[in-house]
């Protein structure tokens, strides 16, 4: 289904069709756009207004899909948050980069065969942006590298930002967090300017500096990444706001993400006036999704609490592969470019489509990247468009992986979607699971028995591509 507001497509049907090549500009362009990713830490596909959430009005997330394009198939590279990131920034499989877990310190990094942090020569968005004459900043969480006993990693300037201000997840400039052990640990190794702060005021420092970047660079275009640290866990509201879900305080940890969630809309909120203030909105890509499903630790079920946060009615949480851990909201405003008021049910879109999609957008020409990634530009314009590529997934490298929260949700370690179909294997070949997805996104009844030949040909495709990865880290 692909419905819109039929004045706002008429108005924008100058976009014309897509050019067969990368390097061709897109008629629609009014000139060299600027593109604001907004990744939100932990967002679960059923918290915001537009997705299902009645409990907090989300007014100016939502504003992002009425007066542009929303996605209801829209899928990250992982179901935490590391693997996810770098699937964005590469157009690539994480795993090739043998990250396929949240980045720990060198010895659980080790232990689990991955990489301290992302290969500075590997693909970049932001370094293809920069080499056209982008301006580019990172704002935000990183998690590609740095923290804990990690002080030797590259800044992110080494990928092709030309300013930077992260957390305790990366290096260089930052704001860390009052009274948090990983704060502490990033302190000392030092390496930029370091600020303090409690956590509840992350959100609006970030979107501070975003708002600094835009205003400095209005005159030219630039790419900008604004990855906040909520709706993270461990919650930690403004205290006034936590009074008013008190409705809600059976379960606090629903309560104080409320809360959070609540003035994380109101900062996002900003940060568009600002754009719009700025006469940037017809100019500006601005995209908003997550980096994986909601939170699902073992405490709070230990606890008897359910944990914050909604899937939207998908099965899995953070940490696993079923719908729930990696199927997220996308929302695009781009005024005069992107229809208003469309719902996308039918294109399936994936983080490491972003790289070439905004390339493509932007019609600069993307380097010589093997992206594992579409080029879904013409999806962008609200135009009917099929993906060419399957999807793959995998998170760790076997069976016995950890995966907390609750046993239904704990999937296999690698899937597969092929179109309408979705399939989930572990490494071995055990606990094969196909499902249907035109038929049901419940995955719950599993179909591998009625459709054995295409439940052959996923795992050998799946497993195939699993034995192509490159081996685990060794060095010492």
């Amino acid at each position: 289904m692909l419905t819109t507001n039929r004045r706002s497509f008429i108005k924008a049907a100058g976009a014309g069709a897509a050019a067969c090549s990368f390097g061709t500009p897109l008629a629609a362009a009014p000139r060299r756009p600027s593109i604001i990713l907004i990744l939100v830490d932990d967002l679960g596909y059923g918290d915001l207004g537009v997705t299902g959430n009645r409990d907090v009005p989300t007014p100016n997330i939502d504003t992002l899909a009425k007066e542009g394009i929303r996605f209801t198939q829209f899928y990250v590279a992982s179901p935490v948050c590391s693997p996810s990131r770098v699937g964005i920034t590469t157009g690539q499989w994480p795993a090739r980069h043998l990250i396929h877990n949240f980045l720990n310190d060198r010895k659980s990094n080790r232990r689990q065969g991955m990489r301290d942090f992302l290969d500075p020569s590997a693909p970049s968005v932001a370094r293809a942006f920069q080499r056209a004459g982008w301006a580019t900043a990172h704002i935000g969480k990183w998690h590609m590298g740095g923290g804990r006993d990690v002080g030797d990693a590259p800044l992110p300037q080494a990928y092709g930002f030309g300013e930077s201000f992260t957390s305790f997840e990366g290096l260089g400039d930052r704001v860390l967090i009052e009274g948090d052990g990983l704060s502490k640990q990033s302190a000392a190794l030092d390496r930029g300017q370091i600020q303090w702060a409690p956590k509840h005021r992350l959100t609006e420092i970030y979107v501070d500096r975003a708002i600094d970047f835009i205003r400095r660079n209005s005159h030219k275009p630039f790419y900008l990444h604004l990855w906040p640290c909520d709706v993270h866990d461990v919650h930690q509201p403004r205290p006034e706001l936590v009074d008013k879900y008190a409705r809600f305080s059976a379960n606090p940890y629903v309560q104080r993400f409320y809360a959070v969630l609540d003035e994380f809309d109101r900062q996002i909120g900003r940060l568009l006036k600002a754009i719009d203030q700025m006469g940037l909105g017809d100019s500006t890509l601005v995209a908003l999704t997550g980096d994986n499903g909601p939170t699902a630790w073992p405490r709070y079920y230990k606890e008897g609490f359910e944990p914050p946060g909604s899937a939207g009615g998908f099965r899995g949480r953070k940490w696993s592969l079923y719908e729930g851990g990696i199927r997220e909201p996308f929302l695009a405003r781009w005024r005069g470019t992107i229809p208003a008021g469309i719902v996308d049910e039918k294109a399936i879109l994936a983080a490491v489509d972003l790289f070439p999609s905004f390339c493509r957008l932007a019609g600069i020409q993307p380097p010589a990247v093997a992206f594992d990634g579409d080029d879904m530009s013409g999806a962008f314009l609200g135009k009917p468009q099929q993906r060419s590529r399957r999807l793959f997934w995998e998170y760790g490298r076997d069976a016995t992986y950890n995966r907390p929260g609750a046993k239904n949700d704990q999937s296999p370690n690698l899937a597969i979607r092929d179109g309408r179909w979705k399939l989930l294997v572990n490494d071995d070949g055990s606990q094969l699971e196909l499902y249907d997805l035109a038929v049901s996104q419940k995955e719950q009844d599993n179909a591998a028995l009625q459709h054995p030949d295409v439940a052959e040909r996923l795992s050998a495709a799946v497993l195939d591509w699993r034995r192509s990865l490159p081996a685990e880290e060794t060095r010492s």
